[in-house]
């Protein structure tokens, strides 16, 4: 049913007008009609009247008979994935043998992330053969825990996977692939802690040794902020998260009682970051002062200058690996290269890019095997939110502009990722073009919720204008609703959208209110690759995670993104 529109436009400004002469520095007023007046942060509650007032402009549906999804099933994880394409092939081999490696990103990006890349341009010259056939590779570009999540799927077999580090061969060996180790090191490197230089001298001070365990009790005593990346594809968020395991019981990382003080350690910390760019922007803007990092990249980044390095956990020395499936003749070859990495000129160019640091630090071993670093990426899963539910409502663009390929994109991808979402949470859709839809009202996403949500994300249809803050509004009064029902939880909004907003209220409008309401704003931008535009000045609000994300990898970005929010 719509919401009517109010009907004297003049008056109900020219009320608004007296009323601003009268009290001028009132705060939290009613906003009347699509004003645009930009306040400061608003309190939560004065949010909230806002919000109450505002909805009386929005025309708002409510679909009575959400479309149950009988069809609904589980996607397997092969079929939440994206396309391989997606994670680029940053050096081509041409010879009779091609070996295809999976490098880790520190290795396989740009200068001076691009060892691996510089070595195998300059393997593929030198003519290498096995028989009387020539022996190339190509370099893939993808996150150790993307292989790890991508070869258990039975999506991708590479001849040779390089990782950041030993626990995720130990993980596919675990996972039932047959692993064969031909280097326990190519480009030695560890993870550890960043914290500001001004904020580790009083910290030493206090806690005197520079452990992670000082750093967790720290956290805890707010002398520090502390976070960390995603363990799921972060090679140090893993490795960082079984050192702290490990600090909380060393006898037993994944015990009751390690994984009761992550439950409480999760409380309060600040929530894992999606990406260490992430990291970098909290720490830049002083909402964080320490952080995880490798090394190699903390040298290679000037502006972390004023920050103090701390190995921690195990170390990141990139092994390489091969496979049962591999022919003899392509392990032949994988060890032709691997020698070649081991060069001297070729250990000279790792260290000019920032590895072979460190030799000395002996590893902080948790002592797990793969299925232990498996089963601590299961337990972060369970309590990243600090034990607290989950209310998050997801907000569609529907506008003529999302035509084609940006909505079946965003439909497939939203059914798939919400494989990921548990049942304990509470989700609702909201779907938007000039006018509002709620297609879902917040409720727990149990199998008939979620049957819900796939019923209504696969009839989304486009058409009409933009009005994402009216959405946004809709989705924002939503949370407040429920989280009368359910005051522990956590709230989120997640906005997919490909533009601008062209109706309806503006950012502006809605600055102080998301603001005052403290929720984080996930932002999906669909073709969208403005990296001062709308979407991305909305999450930056309340410092939530902005994603450019093309059609091709919007599934793998919204599961990596539920992995750490939902």
């Amino acid at each position: 049913m719509k919401k009517p529109k109010k009907k004297n436009l003049f008056f109900s400004r020219l009320s608004l007008f007296l009323a601003a002469l009268l009290l001028v520095a009132l705060p939290g007023g009613c906003s009347g009609a699509r004003t645009e007046r930009n306040e400061g942060s608003l309190s939560y509650e004065d949010a909230e009247a806002e919000i109450a007032a505002m909805l009386n402009e929005i025309s708002v549906t409510h679909v009575s008979e959400p479309v149950l999804d009988i069809y609904s099933e589980d996607l397997s994880e092969a079929e939440t994935l994206a396309d391989l394409s997606t994670f680029p092939v940053t050096v081509t081999g041409d010879g009779d043998i091609i070996l295809e490696i999976a490098a880790a990103t520190e290795l396989s990006a740009e200068a001076p992330d691009d060892w691996i890349n510089m070595v195998a341009q300059e393997f593929n010259k030198a003519g290498y053969t096995v028989g009387d056939r020539r022996v190339t590779v190509s370099v893939r570009k993808i996150t150790s825990g993307e292989v790890v999540t991508y070869m258990k799927a039975g999506a991708y077999q590479p001849q040779l996977f390089i990782p950041s580090n030993d626990a995720w061969g130990m993980m596919l060996k675990s996972s039932g692939i047959g692993v064969e180790k031909i280097a326990e090191r190519i480009a030695g490197n560890t993870a550890g802690i960043l914290i500001k230089k001004d904020v580790y001298d009083s910290f030493i001070e206090k806690y005197k040794e520079p452990t992670l365990a000082n750093v967790l009790d720290a956290t805890l005593a707010k002398d520090l902020t502390f976070a960390y990346t995603n363990p799921y594809t972060s090679s140090t968020g893993l490795n960082i998260l079984t050192a702290m395991l490990s600090s909380f019981d060393a006898a037993n990382p994944l015990s009751d009682t390690a994984q009761q003080k992550l439950l409480e350690y999760q409380k309060s910390s600040p929530p894992v970051a999606y990406t260490t760019a992430v990291l970098r922007s909290q720490a830049s803007k002083g909402i964080i002062n320490a952080m995880v990092m490798e090394e190699q990249a903390y040298i290679n980044t000037p502006e972390l200058i004023n920050y103090t390095y701390i190995p921690a956990g195990i170390r990141h020395d990139h092994p390489v690996y091969t496979f049962d499936y591999c022919t003899q003749e392509q392990k032949d070859a994988a060890k032709l290269f691997v020698d070649y990495c081991l060069t001297e000129e070729n250990q000279n160019l790792a260290t000019e890019k920032g590895f072979n640091r460190h030799d000395e630090y002996v590893p902080e071993d948790p002592g797990l095997d793969g299925t232990g670093y498996l089963t601590a990426q299961k337990v972060w899963k369970q309590n990243k939110n600090g034990g607290r539910p989950i209310i998050a409502v997801f907000v569609a663009d529907i506008s003529g502009s999302m035509r084609g390929e940006p909505l079946s994109a965003l439909k497939s991808s939203l059914i798939g990722a919400s494989s990921y979402i548990g049942s304990e949470h509470y989700i609702g859709l909201v779907s938007y073009s000039g006018n509002v839809t709620v297609n879902l009202p917040v409720e727990q996403f149990d199998a008939t919720q979620k049957a819900y949500f796939s019923g209504e994300v696969k009839g989304l249809a486009e058409g009409g204008s933009t009005a994402t803050y009216d959405a946004v509004l809709v989705a924002l009064n939503m949370l407040a609703e429920k989280a009368k029902e359910v005051p522990e939880a956590k709230l989120m909004l997640f906005v997919l959208s490909d533009g601008e907003q062209n109706e309806g209220y503006s950012l502006k409008r809605v600055t102080p209110i998301v603001s005052g309401m403290r929720v984080p704003v996930y932002t999906i931008g669909y073709n969208y690759n403005d990296e001062n535009g709308e979407l991305n000045r909305l999450s930056d609000i309340n410092e939530a995670a902005a994603l450019n994300a093309t059609s091709d990898d919007i599934s793998n970005q919204l599961r990596n993104l539920f992995n750490v929010t939902i």
